[in-house]
Formats: C-alpha cells, sequence, structure tokens
C-alpha cells in the first residue's frame, strides 16, 4: 500500500489510547488541524467504540494489535488494523509500524526508513537509520502525559506534541 505516490505527506502518530474517547477526539483533532494525511496508531486502542473515533475523521488510518486489543474482530470491522509487525508505504518511504519494539526483527528493519512502536507509553525518537519513534501514551493512563506526534516525509522532522 502506498501513498501519494512519493510526494511529501504529514502523517500523525498515535499509540496506546486504551479506549480514552476524549484523548482520542483531541488526537484526532490536533492532527487533522496540522494537517495529517494518515494516521498510524501502534496498538492498544482497545475496542470497535474508541476506534470509530480514529476513523470518524475522515483521515486514513493504518492500525496494528497492540496486547490490550481483546476485540480484535470488532476492531477489524472498523479500521484498516493488522498483527504488527506491518510496513506501510507513505510518500515513498517505508514505515514498520509494531506494537512494541521487541516485535520488530532484525528482517523487518531491512530497508525501513522509520519504525514507529509503542506499548512502553514513553515517547522516544531516535535518529537512526532507521528513524524510530515511540509517540507515547494517547489515553493518557499510565503516566498522565498525553502526547501523539507528526513526522512530515519531506524533510522527516518528526515531533511529539502534547494533547
Amino acid at each position: 500500500m502506498s501513498l501519494n505516490g512519493g510526494l511529501p505527506v504529514f502523517v500523525g502518530i498515535v499509540s496506546d489510547s486504551h479506549d480514552n474517547v476524549p484523548l482520542i477526539e483531541r488526537a484526532v483533532r490536533l492532527l487533522g488541524d496540522l494537517g495529517a494525511e494518515v494516521i498510524l496508531h501502534a496498538g492498544d486502542i482497545v475496542s470497535p467504540f474508541a476506534a470509530k473515533k480514529l476513523t470518524e475523521s475522515g483521515i486514513r488510518v493504518y492500525a496494528v494489535y497492540g496486547n490490550n486489543d481483546g476485540e480484535k474482530e470488532g476492531l477489524a470491522k472498523v479500521l484498516d488494523v493488522a498483527p504488527g509487525p506491518r510496513r506501510v508505504e507513505l510518500a515513498g518511504k517505508t514505515f514498520v509500524l509494531a506494537h512494541s519494539l521487541a516485535q520488530v526483527k532484525d528482517a523487518d528493519k531491512q530497508g525501513a526508513d522509520v519504525i514507529i512502536h509503542g506499548h512502553t507509553h514513553k515517547p522516544v525518537i531516535e535518529t537512526g537509520p532507521p528513524l524510530i519513534i515511540n509517540p507515547g501514551e494517547c489515553g493518557g493512563w499510565l503516566y498522565g502525559r498525553c502526547t501523539v506526534a507528526m513526522l512530515y516525509t519531506d524533510d522527516m522532522n518528526v515531533e511529539v506534541l502534547p494533547l
């Protein structure tokens, strides 16, 4: 799957939203206002009613299952979600999306420009290569610091944003 055939895009990055609907809505609104053309969610959405909040904006969403996503069939009816790690081609860049960085093996890293993960609930940016991004926790249940990230594929500039 490829988006924009190599043209730069703004990519919103979310993880660990854990059914916190008000914060999911805030994240989608913020990312949309900043011009996100796609959202990558690194797992732990948890339930379909929360997943609907990701898709209602009309922004394309690619997601992976996290360790707390028990209702997998229901999630798959609402959004494009798959087991991780999964590869997504956006703007001529190869993204590897996984819930936990431990899921990403050396073979998965081959040819990857960006690796996105969650699970720890702590924001991390490692410049690599490849660029490694954990946007932190959208849901705010563990540390109370609710964050998402935004990446512009033209210059690969990434920023962690508070909600």
